[in-house]
């Protein structure tokens, strides 16, 4: 986690609490989870930490799917499991929340495996898997993630009112024009 006194993180933290608020989360657990990411995700290493077997970074869901399997597929373990699991919830509340536009766009342009997977399905299937985790180390944000999966499309529509938000901040016209009407 990132520290709360980063500035990002404040930042992020403002504008999903404010967005996320107006759509009924108000949970603050999971504004922090979110904001957090957000924060996260601003690094591409971080984006892309999920490797294969041989090292490369895994950018397709489907990929990460295969590698998530601790039974038939190359996971060593079941912690190795909800870390694949985990990520895939976070790539995918990210990239339909924040660039829902060019999942299909991206999805056209290359012959992949992710094609073929449904972002929020995977999103929400593996926040549920992650939520199944609730021993030991896990039993304390079991809850959350269950919580992240439940809500997972309303989580996905309130991240694309932070995305517009962050657009509107980009283009001081709109916000004068705004400003005026207001």
């Amino acid at each position: 986690m990132i520290p709360e006194s980063n500035p990002l993180q404040r930042f992020f933290k403002e504008v999903v609490e404010r967005n996320y608020g107006e759509i009924g989360v108000r949970s603050a657990e999971v504004h922090d989870y979110v904001a957090n990411l957000l924060t996260e995700f601003c690094e591409a290493e971080t984006l892309y930490k999920i490797k294969n077997a041989d090292g490369r970074p895994l950018c397709d869901v489907g990929e990460m799917l295969l590698e998530s399997d601790p039974v038939y597929g190359p996971a060593p373990s079941f912690d190795r499991e909800r870390q694949v699991r985990k990520h895939i919830g976070d790539y995918s509340l990210f990239f339909t929340g924040m660039f829902p536009q060019g999942l299909n766009k991206y999805r056209l342009r290359r012959t992949r495996m992710e094609s073929l997977i449904d972002f929020v399905k995977a999103g929400k299937e593996s926040y549920y898997i992650v939520s199944k985790f609730e021993h030991f180390e896990y039993a304390k944000v079991a809850p959350l993630f269950r919580k992240m999966s439940h809500e997972f499309e309303h989580l996905v529509y309130g991240l694309n009112q932070v995305k517009n938000e962050l657009e509107e901040m980009q283009h001081p016209i709109t916000r004068q024009t705004n400003e005026f009407l207001m």
